[in-house]
């Protein structure tokens, strides 16, 4: 018989059901990687959860529990359904806390603590309505993260209880609401844990260290959350777990995104074919009402409109960098403040820039088709997809050495890198790309090794379960932590 590892996955999100980000795409498609894995000696059974948000249809689903969670003096009725997807079980939550919320995530703080503190509960209870005991429950960001705190909380109530818990982190600073109130409502204790003061009644506070094992979405993030400027004042707690923190990058869904099959593009190409793809960059000067230059670098931006992410930096630099050849295609919306300096940059240089505030995802990929360097100038990049797409699609990224960028980005190597926020290095680093631009042969090289990164979610998958195995085998009974 093979060994089994059964893993309960909660997200908040998760394609094709719903996305609003980042985390849509890891938890629709990290789970399903790590099925794949499953051979004749080991069974990977991971079975997703997620809540049932008014945007998700119940007609296709299976009606599979009517349960209650106690709250104060009364109870909140759970109603569970499953579906399919691509042969796993995906579990869907629906209850008063969750329909009150008619959005993914909600501006109503008070909406969303009750919303995911009742799903989070829920969810921990699903595996008794469908008779399937899991190993390991892993929790994705503040949402979720009160699944680690409630498992740990029944380890300590029933001693027998070795179920692991593992929180991954994709985007620190969001660390949920003031949750004190709604977890002594459902019965929960407050532990006496070693985090700051401020943050003992935070939701993602609290599931980081009732944790077996924390990832961060990338190695170098991982790094970063142990200090000041990252750390969203938890570096302390972080630097007395780094036993059980690391860094995994997430990956990249290589079947979707391939430039040799791709159906938006106008050409597609190989890295043993690139001559095919200058087809996508005069594709793309016509669509944008770019003057047709094929040998001017055209430099692509596709991006939230936000300060994290540095698009004002690029814009300030790009701007003292007018007397050198290069076109612009800007895809984005966000912040109005940089979404008017970026139109602002295209007014004053009409023949060179295009920006289009807007989420087009055609667009996008013909962008990363088309251009000939990507720029992700970022101040904050836990991890970040765009530069793994670009390599993949030929186009040569120009980034800041930060978390995930400097993770998969080699410097004159796959791409460009500078290190510190000052528009100078990024107009440094500009100048060295745009110099070495006409030598097409050394340009190519930078292409094809781009090209050749493997940022499959194989690898990704692969290191989740070399940490699942562990936890199964190591996990004890309160791991360390206690009420008192």
């Amino acid at each position: 018989m093979p060994q089994t590892i059964n893993v309960l996955f909660l997200a908040a999100e998760a394609e094709p059901f719903v996305k609003v980000g980042g985390l849509g795409d890891v938890a629709g498609t990290l789970p399903r990687a790590l099925r794949a894995l499953s051979n004749e000696e080991l069974k990977i059974d991971v079975r997703l959860v997620l809540p049932m948000h008014s945007v998700i249809r119940e007609q296709s689903l299976r009606p599979v529990g009517i349960y209650s969670i106690p709250r104060g003096k009364t109870e909140v009725q759970a109603d569970a359904y499953e579906g399919i997807l691509d042969g796993m079980p995906v579990y869907f939550i629906n209850g008063d806390p969750i329909r009150a919320s008619g959005s993914v995530y909600s501006s109503n703080s008070k909406l969303d603590a009750e919303k995911y503190s009742f799903f989070s509960l829920a969810a921990l209870e699903l595996p008794r309505q469908i008779n399937w005991l899991p190993n390991i429950i892993h929790a994705n960001d503040w949402h979720t993260a009160l699944a680690a705190y409630g498992n740990l909380v029944r380890r300590w109530e029933d001693k027998k209880r070795r179920i692991a818990s593992l929180i991954t982190i994709h985007n620190l600073p969001f660390l949920g609401p003031d949750v004190k109130e709604i977890l002594e409502e459902y019965g929960l204790p407050l532990a006496n844990t070693d985090l700051p003061e401020w943050a003992r009644v935070m939701p993602m506070p609290l599931g980081l260290w009732a944790s077996d094992a924390i990832v961060a979405v990338s190695p170098t993030y991982a790094q970063e959350i142990l200090h000041e400027e990252f750390g969203c004042g938890l570096m302390e707690f972080f630097r007395n777990r780094t036993d059980s923190l690391s860094g995994i990058l997430n990956g990249l869904d290589t079947a979707s995104f391939d430039p040799q099959t791709d159906p938006v593009i106008a050409s597609h190409f190989s890295a043993d074919n690139l001559a095919a793809r200058k087809a996508n960059k005069a594709a793309l000067q016509e669509k944008l009402g770019l003057p047709l230059l094929p040998d001017v670098p055209l430099l692509g931006m596709v991006s939230r409109m936000d300060e994290a992410k540095g698009i004002d930096i690029a814009l300030k630099g790009l701007k003292m960098l007018g007397r050198q050849s290069w076109q612009l295609a800007i895809l984005g919306a966000g912040n109005p403040k940089i979404e008017e300096q970026a139109k602002k940059l295209q007014e004053a240089m009409p023949d060179r820039v295009r920006v289009e505030t807007r989420y087009d995802a055609k667009l996008a990929r013909q962008i990363y088709a088309g251009s000939d360097i990507f720029l992700m100038p970022s101040r904050y990049e836990p991890c970040g997809i765009s530069q793994m797409i670009a390599m993949r699609y030929g186009s040569v990224p120009l980034v800041r050495a930060v978390g995930g960028l400097h993770d998969t980005v080699t410097d004159s190597e796959t791409g460009f890198v500078f290190v510190d926020k000052k528009v100078k290095s990024f107009n440094d680093t500009v100048r060295r790309a745009l110099e070495l631009y006409p030598y097409h042969s050394r340009w190519a090289n930078l292409q094809k090794a781009g090209m050749a990164q493997d940022f499959s979610w194989e690898n990704s998958a692969r290191k989740y379960l070399a940490l699942y195995k562990k936890l199964v085998d190591t996990a004890p009974a309160t791991n360390g932590r206690s009420l008192a």
